[in-house]
């Protein structure tokens, strides 16, 4: 049985208009890397419009992004460090959005009194991911049949009664 290989990206960014087609590309660029190419829409959509939304309603464009992957589930979460700004408000038609999108999402506060909105992605039967092999297990091969015996004394016989012996074998 062979496991897939979880992977983990992180990425510090301050949002503004050019930089958020950018941060798309960076991170279809590290599902492409995980060969998660399927998930690269999704992914970059919903990060896209979250992203549009901090820089649209947020005072504080720092923005962090992170994906891991697990083998069947992508996580993408995105934090921002605005205080001020209300997923139940601003963020509302995005949180719809990613409700229908995705596999499952959320929203939690951390510490710092700022917000985390994340999304799963599931992975669908018959993907690519990259997977490391296990050591092989031990097996019990079937056993052969010892080939049928010949005396040595008719193989070493006259050369002329070669179809004698083949008969005898047989």
């Amino acid at each position: 049985m062979k496991t897939a290989v979880p992977c983990y990206y992180h990425l510090d960014v301050e949002v503004s208009p050019d930089r958020v087609g950018q941060v798309s590309r960076i991170l279809a660029a590290h599902l492409r890397f995980w060969d998660l190419d399927n998930l690269v829409q999704p992914v970059c959509g919903g990060a896209e419009m979250l992203l549009k939304a901090i820089d649209e309603h947020a005072t504080d464009k720092n923005t962090s992004i992170e994906m891991w992957w697990n083998g069947q589930h992508l996580i993408t979460a995105i934090g921002d460090n605005d205080r001020a700004l209300r997923p139940d408000q601003e963020l509302r038609g995005c949180l719809e959005h990613l409700a229908a999108m995705s596999d499952g999402w959320g929203c939690c506060a951390t510490e710092t009194g700022s917000k985390v909105i994340w999304f799963s992605q599931r992975a669908r039967a018959g993907e690519r991911v990259p997977l490391v092999p296990t050591a092989p297990a031990p097996h019990l091969s079937e056993g052969l049949d010892v080939p049928r015996e010949v005396r040595v004394a008719q193989l070493a016989g006259p050369a002329d009664a070669p179809d004698e012996v083949l008969e005898e074998a047989r």
